[in-house]
């Protein structure tokens, strides 16, 4: 049978984190674990844009639970705060997803210095992720879904002399590098939480060619060059919808026969309904979950290490 959103569960007592929740496959999300009764917490960086996003899901549910916290993923101390705001709020929480991201851009640095892309998609997450984990550890089923892609098969693994790709520096391998980390960090994860024999779980999701604005402003940004354009127009004739594209994170969120380790991507690869897709690269997955923990942890200063 063919999954959507109509098949998710009563989420009513419910609390869920969505981060870049303002837009495309956030906002679906959001949006779609709203009606299911959820409370849901929009953490995203623009403040106009995340009001506006905010009123659209209250005009579709006006029974709308819902509260909003600025998470700026390219700024430690500010993730720090945002989390500590979750906390203060929330003594429990049920559901993380981790969707926001950037892609393919121009050689940048966040304020902490990293390189942009794995900086937003993947530091930024570990840290938030971290500091959450208390709320998360005190729900009997807690979920954490991290948003990686099929373009971290462009990319070879994370150099530990230099993450940031300083010495040749490539928008699009850059960008493969920190949807491979998230793809190793969602996996690893779910390996700690089972060492450590608690209820949680952690499992992936990729929303296959989804016609969001992320291409576009990649193309406004400048840093993918030709292939950036032609990516931009392929998906805008024949990528899926936002909320096609939010369904295999949906799924992964909410499905009572998802489990922990699991990935959830569109059947066709690029396009179709979210189905469960088998982990690959087993090989090495072990050194490279040990290789990101390494570094993450030393980047960061943060440590993700769930006890028992």
């Amino acid at each position: 049978m063919t999954w959507t959103e109509k098949d998710i569960p009563d989420l009513n007592g419910r609390t869920a984190v969505v981060t870049g929740a303002n837009g495309g496959l956030g906002f679906q999300t959001a949006l779609a674990l709203t009606g299911a009764g959820a409370h849901v917490v929009v953490a995203a960086r623009d403040p106009q844009k995340t009001t506006a996003a905010v009123a659209r899901i209250a005009e579709r549910y006006p029974a709308a639970s819902l509260e909003v916290v600025p998470l700026d993923l390219g700024d430690l101390a500010g993730v720090q705060t945002a989390a500590e705001t979750v906390l203060a709020r929330h003594e429990r929480l049920d559901l993380l997803v981790n969707n926001a991201g950037v892609m393919a851009m121009p050689q940048r640095t966040t304020v902490d210095g990293f390189e942009m892309q794995l900086g937003v998609d993947h530091l930024g997450h570990w840290a938030f992720t971290a500091h959450l984990l208390p709320a998360l550890l005190r729900s009997d089923s807690a979920r954490v879904v991290t948003v990686t892609s099929t373009a971290r098969f462009m990319g070879g693994p994370l150099d530990p002399a230099d993450p940031h790709m300083t010495r040749k520096y490539r928008a699009w391998g850059s960008y493969a590098r920190a949807k491979m980390a998230n793809y190793h960090f969602g996996l690893g994860l779910q390996q700690q939480f089972e060492r450590a024999g608690v209820g949680a779980q952690s499992l992936i999701a990729h929303p296959g060619l989804s016609n969001t604005d992320l291409q576009a402003r990649t193309v406004r940004e400048g840093g993918a060059g030709w292939i950036g354009a032609i990516a931009h127009a392929m998906t805008a004739r024949s990528g899926m919808t936002p909320l096609e594209g939010a369904r295999p994170q949906l799924r992964a969120a909410t499905d009572p026969g998802a489990r922990g380790g699991e990935l959830y991507a569109p059947r066709f690869g690029s396009h179709g309904p979210p189905v469960r897709r088998p982990i690959l690269r087993r090989f090495d997955l072990r050194k490279q979950i040990d290789v990101l923990w390494q570094v993450s942890e030393r980047e960061t200063g943060v440590p993700l290490l769930v006890a028992g």
